[in-house]
């Protein structure tokens, strides 16, 4: 899956163009858009916590992150001497998976509430009145629908293709 960034000028614009998503069929929860604060966006599908927040970015760095420490850890604590009554494997893995647990809670603390790296570069249009709209799609997909955004409403802005997109946004 592939992540479509398009700069559209106003609400019409962006619902005109999610009925034609519908029709060549991407999903709706395929959909996200972006607005202003206090913006109306009536049926149009606005962007979750996972698109609009660091959320997956930080859980997946507290997943590396304290499965590392726990098996730091589990390996310290079979290295004292007596402290490994249950088999040493079980140790390390047990903290390593604790540790992931727990890195990816915490870190999906903070993530949630920073915003988004990714939409950095689109808050100024954001601010000023645009929306953005958030396209997954297939990579097979991308030319054919950017095309047919590009052909039927002039007025939306591509800018760009995201390489990949989390497994789980």
């Amino acid at each position: 899956m592939r992540r479509m960034y398009f700069l559209v000028p106003d609400p019409g614009t962006a619902s005109a163009i999610v009925d034609e998503l519908l029709l060549a069929r991407v999903p709706e929860k395929h959909i996200h858009v972006l607005a202003r604060e206090g913006t109306p966006l009536g049926n149009l599908p606005e962007a979750g916590l996972a698109q609009k927040t660091d959320l997956i970015p930080a859980v997946e760095r507290g997943l590396g992150l304290g499965g590392a420490t726990g098996t730091l850890a589990g390996l310290v604590a079979i290295a004292v001497p007596g402290g490994a009554v249950v088999s040493a494997g079980a140790i390390v893995l047990s903290l390593a998976l604790a540790g992931s647990a727990v890195g990816a809670w915490v870190s999906s603390m903070i993530g949630v509430s920073v915003n988004s790296r990714r939409l950095q570069p689109y808050e100024h249009e954001i601010e000023q009145g645009a929306l953005l709209m958030m396209v997954d799609v297939p990579a097979a997909r991308v030319a054919e629908i950017e095309q047919m955004i590009e052909r039927l409403h002039p007025g939306a802005r591509p800018e760009g293709v995201e390489p990949d997109i989390p497994a789980f946004p």
